[in-house]
């Protein structure tokens, strides 16, 4: 497979906020392997000192990969010192406390891309900025919702119900409030665009639910690290989700690196999207893998998203960055999955 042309020589550095994450220290791998510089944002460096001691040791023991302390994202200037001397910014952390209080979370994410946009705008270094947005910024994913998502399509829903007078304790609050920072954020960032016209070239994905291979064990303990809450048997936890479309990490990583390295990407807004399915559709391929491991039984009144979108954009960029044909498949994702949580719980 021949090298595309891309925006960046290699051995220019990437800037990747909250590296220790899921889908950044995934992006951060792909963008070293092909022989980039990345400096990684994490809220405390001696917690994520994993990602130099081990996932990452011979590229930082090199100098091609390093990371920053950014405690506090929603802070005015929080990350002109971590920008400085970038050639791209790929905005990955985000607040997701999941506070029923909009007050307490929703201005803060947006701040977040912001004060990030206004440091990358005084950085003359800076080509690239990507946004890792959500499909909850673009749509309440409900299975009876049969929205087409276009650029201009918002989860406004989210927005009215977060914003909704209080109590504010119902815990069911948290998730909605959730959804309507990443709308109000990544709203931000395009009349950010809008107004300021940067210099750089601004992109944004918008992934489902994220499944796959995990670097760390604390990937496979976030409430949304769905394959280890099956693998758990967590009903109830499951329970409230009848249907979803899933990502693997690798394909969303790769939309990452295209969306900054590709030149006719611009102004784009990528659905990082996979498979339609269900829980039960991930436990057939469970026991089909691990026959000798015993799952839950199928949930009840499972089904399958309806919401559509053209993906025709991202599946091009797989195709022309990674020489693959298509979305990975289900069968590979959870198999990925599976590996890495009986590696981290045998």
């Amino acid at each position: 497979m021949s090298t595309p042309q891309t925006t960046l020589p290699k051995g220019s550095w990437i800037l990747i906020t909250g590296a220790n994450g899921y889908v950044a220290s995934h992006t951060a791998k792909q963008f070293l392997e092909r022989g980039y510089k990345v400096r990684g944002t994490v809220r405390d460096l001696s917690k994520s000192s994993w990602l130099i001691e081990d996932i990452f040791k011979g590229y930082a023991d090199s100098g091609d990969f390093e990371i920053v302390q950014v405690a506090d994202l929603a802070v005015e200037h929080a990350f002109d010192d971590a920008v400085r001397g970038m050639s791209a910014v790929v905005h990955v952390a985000s607040i997701a406390t999941f506070d029923p209080n909009p007050h307490n979370s929703i201005p803060q994410v947006v701040l977040g891309v912001t004060s990030l946009l206004d440091s990358s705008l005084k950085e003359p270094s800076v080509k690239e900025f990507v946004y890792t947005s959500s499909i909850a910024a673009k749509v309440m994913p409900a299975p009876e919702n049969t929205t087409h998502i276009g650029p201009d399509t918002w989860n406004e829903t989210a927005v009215q119900l977060a914003w909704a007078p209080p109590p504010y304790d119902d815990p069911a609050r948290g998730f909605i409030a959730y959804m309507a920072g990443k709308t109000e954020a990544e709203k931000a960032l395009w009349k950010f665009v809008a107004d300021k016209k940067p210099p750089f070239t601004v992109n944004s994905i918008y992934p489902g639910a994220i499944l796959g291979e995990s670097f760390a064990k604390k990937h496979c303990e976030t409430p949304y690290a769905w394959i280890k809450v099956i693998y758990d048997g967590k009903r109830e936890a499951l329970a409230g989700t009848p249907a979803t479309i899933s990502n693997d990490v690798k394909d969303c990583a790769l939309l990452h690196v295209a969306a900054v390295l590709d030149p006719e990407v611009k102004n784009a807004q990528l659905p990082g999207w996979g498979q339609h399915c269900n829980w039960n559709d991930i436990l057939a391929i469970m026991r089909r893998l691990y026959p000798e491991r015993e799952f839950i039984d199928d949930l009840p009144g499972m089904s399958k998203q309806q919401l559509t979108t053209d993906c025709s954009q991202a599946l091009a960029l797989l195709e022309k960055w990674g020489g693959q044909k298509g979305w990975k498949s289900l069968e590979e994702t959870v198999a990925d999955n599976m590996k890495s949580i009986l590696k981290f719980y045998s």
